[in-house]
Protein backbone atom coordinates (compact mmCIF):
# COMPACT_ATOMS: atom_id res chain seq x y z
CA UNK A 1 0.00 0.00 0.00
CA UNK A 2 1.43 3.41 -1.12
CA UNK A 3 1.54 6.60 1.37
CA UNK A 4 -1.41 8.31 0.13
CA UNK A 5 -3.27 5.56 0.95
CA UNK A 6 -1.74 4.39 3.81
CA UNK A 7 -2.64 8.03 4.78
CA UNK A 8 -6.08 7.70 3.63
CA UNK A 9 -6.48 4.55 5.80
CA UNK A 10 -5.32 6.55 9.11
CA UNK A 11 -7.52 9.19 9.07
CA UNK A 12 -10.83 6.72 8.41
CA UNK A 13 -9.96 4.36 10.92
CA UNK A 14 -10.04 7.72 13.38
CA UNK A 15 -13.32 8.38 11.89
CA UNK A 16 -14.01 4.40 12.49
CA UNK A 17 -12.91 5.02 15.91
CA UNK A 18 -14.87 8.11 16.69
CA UNK A 19 -18.46 6.28 15.03
CA UNK A 20 -17.51 3.34 17.42
CA UNK A 21 -16.45 5.11 20.37
CA UNK A 22 -20.02 7.05 20.37
CA UNK A 23 -22.24 3.58 21.27
CA UNK A 24 -23.12 3.71 24.76
CA UNK A 25 -21.34 1.73 27.28
CA UNK A 26 -23.93 -1.19 26.83
CA UNK A 27 -24.46 -0.80 23.07
CA UNK A 28 -20.21 -0.85 22.51
CA UNK A 29 -19.98 -4.59 21.72
CA UNK A 30 -23.28 -4.87 19.31
CA UNK A 31 -22.29 -1.92 17.53
CA UNK A 32 -18.58 -3.18 16.80
CA UNK A 33 -20.13 -6.59 16.14
CA UNK A 34 -22.66 -5.26 13.61
CA UNK A 35 -20.22 -2.43 11.82
CA UNK A 36 -17.39 -5.07 11.09
CA UNK A 37 -19.94 -7.78 10.03
CA UNK A 38 -21.63 -4.84 7.66
CA UNK A 39 -18.04 -3.55 6.24
CA UNK A 40 -17.72 -7.35 5.41
CA UNK A 41 -20.57 -6.89 3.30
CA UNK A 42 -19.75 -3.88 1.72
CA UNK A 43 -17.02 -4.95 0.75
CA UNK A 44 -18.60 -8.17 -0.89
CA UNK A 45 -20.71 -5.95 -2.41
CA UNK A 46 -18.20 -3.58 -4.37
CA UNK A 47 -16.67 -6.81 -5.20
CA UNK A 48 -19.04 -7.76 -7.26
CA UNK A 49 -19.81 -4.18 -8.47
CA UNK A 50 -16.79 -3.18 -10.79
CA UNK A 51 -17.98 0.12 -12.26
CA UNK A 52 -19.04 1.21 -8.40
CA UNK A 53 -16.02 0.51 -7.04
CA UNK A 54 -13.84 2.38 -9.28
CA UNK A 55 -16.00 5.28 -9.24
CA UNK A 56 -15.95 5.21 -5.68
CA UNK A 57 -11.63 5.35 -5.80
CA UNK A 58 -11.49 7.48 -8.54
CA UNK A 59 -9.07 10.41 -7.09
CA UNK A 60 -9.98 12.69 -10.81
CA UNK A 61 -13.70 13.00 -8.99
CA UNK A 62 -14.01 15.46 -6.05
CA UNK A 63 -14.00 13.66 -3.00
CA UNK A 64 -16.82 14.97 -2.01
CA UNK A 65 -18.82 13.78 -4.54
CA UNK A 66 -17.75 10.40 -4.13
CA UNK A 67 -18.54 10.31 -0.40
CA UNK A 68 -22.35 11.13 -1.28
CA UNK A 69 -21.97 8.80 -3.73
CA UNK A 70 -21.16 6.16 -1.38
CA UNK A 71 -23.91 7.91 1.22
CA UNK A 72 -26.60 7.43 -1.64
CA UNK A 73 -25.75 3.89 -2.17
CA UNK A 74 -25.33 2.57 1.72
CA UNK A 75 -27.42 4.85 3.86
CA UNK A 76 -30.13 2.77 4.82
CA UNK A 77 -28.42 -0.53 3.92
CA UNK A 78 -26.77 -0.27 6.97
CA UNK A 79 -26.35 1.04 10.63
CA UNK A 80 -25.10 4.94 10.81
CA UNK A 81 -21.90 3.92 12.34
CA UNK A 82 -21.03 1.64 8.98
CA UNK A 83 -22.21 4.30 6.42
CA UNK A 84 -19.92 7.32 8.46
CA UNK A 85 -16.93 4.88 8.18
CA UNK A 86 -17.44 3.94 4.33
CA UNK A 87 -18.63 7.69 3.24
CA UNK A 88 -15.52 8.87 5.01
CA UNK A 89 -13.68 6.35 3.16
CA UNK A 90 -15.17 7.07 -0.07
CA UNK A 91 -14.45 10.74 0.73
CA UNK A 92 -10.49 9.57 0.72
CA UNK A 93 -8.14 9.32 -1.95
CA UNK A 94 -6.78 6.16 -2.69
CA UNK A 95 -3.80 4.89 -5.08
CA UNK A 96 -6.30 2.42 -6.38
CA UNK A 97 -9.62 0.53 -5.72
CA UNK A 98 -7.87 -2.57 -4.48
CA UNK A 99 -6.96 -0.75 -1.44
CA UNK A 100 -10.14 1.26 -0.47
CA UNK A 101 -11.44 -2.10 -0.16
CA UNK A 102 -8.33 -3.90 1.30
CA UNK A 103 -9.18 -0.62 3.86
CA UNK A 104 -12.26 -1.22 4.83
CA UNK A 105 -11.76 -5.33 5.15
CA UNK A 106 -9.13 -3.97 7.68
CA UNK A 107 -11.43 -1.80 9.36
CA UNK A 108 -14.01 -4.46 9.53
CA UNK A 109 -11.77 -7.11 11.33
CA UNK A 110 -11.02 -4.17 13.86
CA UNK A 111 -14.53 -3.99 14.71
CA UNK A 112 -14.51 -7.23 15.65
CA UNK A 113 -11.79 -7.53 17.29
CA UNK A 114 -13.23 -4.79 19.30
CA UNK A 115 -16.34 -6.35 20.41
CA UNK A 116 -14.57 -9.45 21.55
CA UNK A 117 -12.15 -6.89 23.49
CA UNK A 118 -15.75 -5.75 24.85
CA UNK A 119 -16.45 -9.47 25.97
CA UNK A 120 -12.78 -10.66 27.04
CA UNK A 121 -12.51 -12.70 24.34
CA UNK A 122 -9.26 -11.23 22.45
CA UNK A 123 -7.19 -14.50 23.84
CA UNK A 124 -9.96 -16.68 22.62
CA UNK A 125 -10.26 -15.47 19.18
CA UNK A 126 -6.41 -15.39 18.92
CA UNK A 127 -6.11 -19.04 19.74
CA UNK A 128 -8.81 -20.00 18.03
CA UNK A 129 -7.65 -18.76 14.62
CA UNK A 130 -4.12 -19.81 15.15
CA UNK A 131 -5.47 -23.58 15.68
CA UNK A 132 -7.54 -23.03 12.31
CA UNK A 133 -4.63 -22.08 10.87
CA UNK A 134 -2.89 -25.33 11.85
CA UNK A 135 -6.15 -27.36 11.21
CA UNK A 136 -5.99 -25.61 7.52
CA UNK A 137 -2.26 -26.16 6.59
CA UNK A 138 -2.15 -29.94 7.97
CA UNK A 139 -5.07 -30.23 5.43
CA UNK A 140 -4.48 -30.28 2.10
CA UNK A 141 -7.68 -31.08 0.61
CA UNK A 142 -9.40 -28.74 2.87
CA UNK A 143 -6.93 -25.97 1.90
CA UNK A 144 -7.44 -27.03 -1.69
CA UNK A 145 -11.00 -26.63 -1.19
CA UNK A 146 -10.55 -23.05 0.53
CA UNK A 147 -8.20 -21.83 -1.59
CA UNK A 148 -10.05 -22.59 -5.21
CA UNK A 149 -10.78 -19.67 -6.87
CA UNK A 150 -13.02 -21.40 -9.06
CA UNK A 151 -14.93 -22.51 -6.05
CA UNK A 152 -18.38 -20.20 -5.71
CA UNK A 153 -17.60 -17.90 -2.48
CA UNK A 154 -21.09 -19.17 -1.02
CA UNK A 155 -19.58 -23.47 -0.93
CA UNK A 156 -16.54 -22.41 0.76
CA UNK A 157 -18.83 -20.64 3.23
CA UNK A 158 -20.94 -23.23 3.62
CA UNK A 159 -18.20 -25.59 4.10
CA UNK A 160 -16.16 -23.49 6.74
CA UNK A 161 -19.61 -22.78 8.70
CA UNK A 162 -19.99 -26.57 8.76
CA UNK A 163 -16.33 -26.57 10.14
CA UNK A 164 -16.79 -23.99 12.63
CA UNK A 165 -20.06 -24.36 13.89
CA UNK A 166 -20.39 -24.62 17.63
CA UNK A 167 -16.58 -24.72 18.23
CA UNK A 168 -15.51 -20.97 18.07
CA UNK A 169 -16.58 -17.57 19.10
CA UNK A 170 -19.27 -15.90 16.86
CA UNK A 171 -16.03 -13.11 16.21
CA UNK A 172 -13.56 -16.26 15.08
CA UNK A 173 -16.00 -17.98 12.97
CA UNK A 174 -17.16 -14.17 11.24
CA UNK A 175 -13.68 -13.15 10.59
CA UNK A 176 -12.49 -16.58 9.11
CA UNK A 177 -15.47 -16.94 6.38
CA UNK A 178 -14.75 -13.48 5.28
CA UNK A 179 -11.25 -14.09 5.49
CA UNK A 180 -11.00 -17.65 3.16
CA UNK A 181 -14.48 -16.62 1.11
CA UNK A 182 -12.85 -13.62 -0.47
CA UNK A 183 -10.57 -13.99 -3.53
CA UNK A 184 -7.17 -13.68 -2.76
CA UNK A 185 -3.50 -14.91 -3.75
CA UNK A 186 -2.38 -15.93 -0.25
CA UNK A 187 -2.61 -19.04 1.15
CA UNK A 188 -5.86 -19.48 3.75
CA UNK A 189 -3.80 -20.97 6.40
CA UNK A 190 -1.57 -17.60 6.47
CA UNK A 191 -4.35 -15.44 6.24
CA UNK A 192 -5.89 -17.02 9.59
CA UNK A 193 -2.45 -16.91 10.86
CA UNK A 194 -2.23 -13.02 10.21
CA UNK A 195 -5.49 -12.72 12.09
CA UNK A 196 -4.04 -14.43 14.93
CA UNK A 197 -1.43 -11.92 14.96
CA UNK A 198 -3.75 -8.95 14.59
CA UNK A 199 -5.76 -10.28 17.57
CA UNK A 200 -2.35 -9.81 19.42
CA UNK A 201 -1.39 -6.76 17.87
CA UNK A 202 -5.05 -5.50 19.71
CA UNK A 203 -3.41 -6.23 23.06
CA UNK A 204 -0.05 -4.53 22.31
CA UNK A 205 1.18 -7.80 21.96
CA UNK A 206 4.23 -9.08 19.73
CA UNK A 207 3.77 -12.77 18.24
CA UNK A 208 6.34 -15.14 18.33
CA UNK A 209 5.75 -18.17 15.41
CA UNK A 210 7.50 -21.04 17.31
CA UNK A 211 8.40 -24.25 15.53
CA UNK A 212 9.42 -26.77 17.64
CA UNK A 213 11.35 -30.62 17.09
CA UNK A 214 9.55 -32.04 20.25
CA UNK A 215 5.90 -30.65 21.84
CA UNK A 216 6.98 -28.09 24.77
CA UNK A 217 5.81 -28.39 28.15
CA UNK A 218 4.00 -26.24 29.90
CA UNK A 219 7.38 -25.26 32.17
CA UNK A 220 9.18 -25.02 28.99
CA UNK A 221 6.42 -22.71 27.27
CA UNK A 222 6.29 -21.01 30.63
CA UNK A 223 10.06 -20.14 30.07
CA UNK A 224 10.77 -19.51 26.43
CA UNK A 225 7.38 -16.58 26.88
CA UNK A 226 9.20 -15.04 29.76
CA UNK A 227 12.55 -15.30 27.87
CA UNK A 228 11.18 -13.65 24.69
CA UNK A 229 9.07 -10.74 26.73
CA UNK A 230 12.40 -9.82 28.49
CA UNK A 231 14.14 -9.82 25.47
CA UNK A 232 11.84 -7.82 22.92
CA UNK A 233 10.26 -5.40 25.91
CA UNK A 234 6.69 -6.09 25.80
CA UNK A 235 4.48 -8.94 26.22
CA UNK A 236 4.95 -11.91 24.08
CA UNK A 237 1.97 -14.39 22.67
CA UNK A 238 3.67 -18.09 21.81
CA UNK A 239 2.39 -20.16 19.23
CA UNK A 240 4.07 -23.29 18.67
CA UNK A 241 3.81 -25.78 16.09
CA UNK A 242 5.60 -29.15 16.10
CA UNK A 243 8.00 -29.94 13.07
CA UNK A 244 9.97 -33.07 13.57
CA UNK A 245 12.14 -32.27 10.46
CA UNK A 246 13.79 -29.73 12.77
CA UNK A 247 15.57 -33.01 14.24
CA UNK A 248 16.36 -30.83 17.48
CA UNK A 249 15.42 -27.26 18.93
CA UNK A 250 13.46 -24.43 17.69
CA UNK A 251 12.94 -22.12 15.42
CA UNK A 252 11.17 -19.10 16.62
CA UNK A 253 9.67 -15.77 14.43
CA UNK A 254 9.13 -12.52 15.23
CA UNK A 255 8.12 -10.46 12.66
CA UNK A 256 10.94 -10.32 10.23
CA UNK A 257 13.51 -11.89 12.36
CA UNK A 258 14.27 -15.58 12.43
CA UNK A 259 15.57 -17.48 15.28
CA UNK A 260 17.08 -20.96 14.29
CA UNK A 261 18.11 -23.06 17.11
CA UNK A 262 17.38 -26.40 15.15
CA UNK A 263 19.16 -29.06 15.11
CA UNK A 264 18.94 -29.14 10.85
CA UNK A 265 19.72 -25.06 11.15
CA UNK A 266 22.94 -26.11 12.73
CA UNK A 267 23.52 -28.72 10.13
CA UNK A 268 22.78 -26.36 7.31
CA UNK A 269 25.11 -23.90 8.52
CA UNK A 270 27.55 -26.81 8.77
CA UNK A 271 27.33 -27.46 5.31
CA UNK A 272 27.77 -24.06 4.01
CA UNK A 273 31.16 -23.86 5.73
CA UNK A 274 32.26 -26.79 4.60
CA UNK A 275 31.49 -25.71 1.21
Amino acid sequence: MYATSRESLARTRSVAHEALGSASDGEATAVAAQTGAELFAVVETLDAQRTLRTALADSSVEGVRRSDLAGEVFSGQVSSATATIVKAAAGESWSNARDLLNSLVELGREALLRAAADQDQLDTVEDELFRLGRIVAGNPQLEQALSDRSKPSQAKRELLGRLLYGKVTAVTEALAVQAVTRPRKTAPADVLNGLADLAAEQRDRAVAHVRSAAPLSDSQLEKLTATLTRTYGKQVTVHVEVDTELLSGLVVRIGDEVIDGSGAGRLAALRKTLK
